[in-house]
């Protein structure tokens, strides 16, 4: 018989795994309380958090959202990392923290309901972030408009340095 903290406790977990567009797990044995968190400020920054929950409730939860089963994902002590916006940029920083911390150790997680391995998470740290990507998309429909522009200014400036040319000559005569 569940009791009513665990119930509350699944009700909040159903809410994150609701609310985010990308979970990440990682295993965080060996990391000191200090580390952790460095890790959750991080975290932060980039519109993310980082949570613990015992396994089984986080199961429930998913199972009641009808999420896809995390299986082996789920196997010892597991950090869940809820993205709510962008995905890449929490990444990002979960992947950067990592490599500085050789005890966090990536499990995989899901983007969009989608499964992925901890190489998944990886790949998906190396993409640009969702602004790099407005700008290039912008700067990329931008220059067809811009060289146009300088085209069709091409002959009205050819015909106003041929015009001052002409007014230099009969200055100087």
């Amino acid at each position: 018989m569940p009791n009513a903290h665990k119930v509350e406790e699944v009700g909040e977990i159903k809410d994150r795994f609701a609310r985010s567009s990308a979970v990440i797990l990682a295993d965080y044995r060996g990391l000191t309380v200090k580390e952790m968190e460095a890790l959750r400020v991080a975290l932060r920054a980039s519109g993310a958090e980082l949570r613990v929950y015992k396994n089984t409730l986080a199961q429930i939860a998913m199972r009641e959202l009808a999420l896809p089963d995390l299986g082996v994902l789920l196997d010892g002590p597991t950090a869940f990392l809820f993205s709510y916006g962008d995905p890449v940029a929490p990444a990002k920083a979960l992947v950067d923290f990592a490599k500085a911390h050789k005890a966090l150790e990536l499990k995989g997680g899901f983007v969009d309901s989608t499964i992925t391995s901890a190489d998944g998470v990886r790949s998906l740290a190396s993409l640009p972030s969702r602004e790099q990507l407005i700008a290039k998309l912008l700067g990329t429909m931008q220059n067809p408009a811009a060289s146009f522009v300088r085209v069709l200014a091409g002959p009205a400036g050819a015909f106003a340095r041929v015009l001052q040319a002409i007014a230099d000559q009969k200055a100087a005569a």
